[in-house]
């Protein structure tokens, strides 16, 4: 009963009651989610509080197993048959008043400030807007005594838990700033994943020092901008040796590049990586069109959960043990359900096609 509500994707349990109450709708109700009577949102709250949200965890594997058997991954593919995975943080819940223990804090000059937040690992592609979300991680209200957890923590844990289990896909890690810093480079790598991650130079000066004065390799494209006339030119920059990522003898060795776009005469995009993996002429666009694809985790990911139908900032329920975490996993499940459908269900593309909006 409450899946059928992001699924739905309805803005509130009132309103998703009251549309499955209309005489057309009753069928539905019966025949997508096997209920015979609607509880009422109380009872579905009262109900759920409590449950562990990990338990609905391997619907995520199985969305992505369903899509891997019957090619609709294929869409995903970069870097010969890699998929990419990009993880970044969001808030969920934010009140002044609404809390519950699971709640992080903050104090503020006008009180305090209650919010959740998660760690959201999602399958990204460049080349079009489909995502498929994994996993998640939430953020935990402390670490350890007093200390509050925050999105490096619980990336770590998140690696730590799931690496193995998406392996076989071979996938490349994309990330911030915030992540292109050794110990959690290393225990990645250790792990056996490979990465993409932004380097600011203000947070890498040992890296950039070490770069200063090299003779980069460089390549230049020019191709067709996919809106507007004429054409972009782009020119990808790459050092043919492996830096240091930080300062000391122990410091990692990593593949730096960076990739700038200009048009008519204005730089349009600029930005720099560190990466696992060697950069080569030959594969130098393939790695920073990839590495670039990490916005999609905020344009196709974060902003349709919260701005095109998931109403992702709503509070569908707070409850006391952990009902906000539940209903937010609920939430991506839906959203994975529908890329399960766009990308391998023939019925489901047949109505897309006729209908495009699909929350009709």
């Amino acid at each position: 009963a409450a899946f059928s509500v992001f699924f739905m994707q309805s803005p509130s349990f009132l309103h998703h009651q009251q549309r499955f109450h209309e005489a057309h709708n009753r069928n539905a109700c019966q025949s997508l989610f096997g209920m015979n009577r609607i509880p009422t949102d109380n009872h579905i709250r009262h109900t759920l509080d409590g449950s562990d949200c990990k338990q609905l965890y391997p619907v995520f594997d199985h969305a992505m197993e369903y899509l891997h058997q019957n090619q609709g991954l294929n869409d995903f593919h970069h870097l010969n048959g890699r998929i990419l995975i990009a993880l970044d943080g969001s808030q969920f819940h934010h009140a002044q008043k609404i809390q519950c223990p699971q709640c992080s804090t903050r104090k503020r000059k006008h009180g305090t400030e209650y919010s959740h937040h998660v760690l959201c690992a999602t399958v990204v592609a460049d080349g079009h807007n489909r995502v498929l979300p994994l996993r998640p991680e939430f953020i935990r209200p402390q670490d350890g005594s007093d200390k509050q957890d925050c999105e490096l923590n619980a990336a770590k844990r998140w690696i730590r838990q799931n690496l193995r289990r998406y392996q076989h896909l071979r996938p490349v890690y994309l990330a911030d700033d915030l992540f292109a810093h050794q110990p959690f480079c290393e225990e990645l790598m250790e792990r056996g994943g490979d990465f993409l991650f932004t380097a600011k130079p203000s947070s890498h000066q040992t890296l950039y020092d070490y770069l200063d004065g090299l003779e980069l390799k460089r390549k230049l494209t020019r191709p067709k901008r996919a809106k507007g006339r004429g054409r972009e030119t782009r020119i990808y920059r790459w050092c043919e040796y492996r830096m240091p990522i930080r300062d000391g003898e122990d410091a990692l060795q990593v593949w730096w590049f960076d990739m700038e776009v200009k048009y008519q005469g204005k730089i349009t995009y600029r930005n720099s990586f560190v990466t696992s993996i060697e950069p080569k002429s030959s594969n130098i666009v393939a790695l920073a069109n990839s590495a670039r694809a990490r916005w999609k985790i905020e344009n196709e990911s974060f902003n349709i959960l919260k701005n095109h139908g998931y109403n992702l900032a709503h509070n569908f329920g707070h409850g006391h043990k952990g009902l906000s975490n539940l209903l937010l996993t609920m939430n991506l499940i839906a959203f994975a359900f529908h890329t399960v459908c766009d990308q391998a269900c023939v019925l489901w593309k047949q109505a897309r096609s006729r209908i495009s909006k699909r929350s009709r």
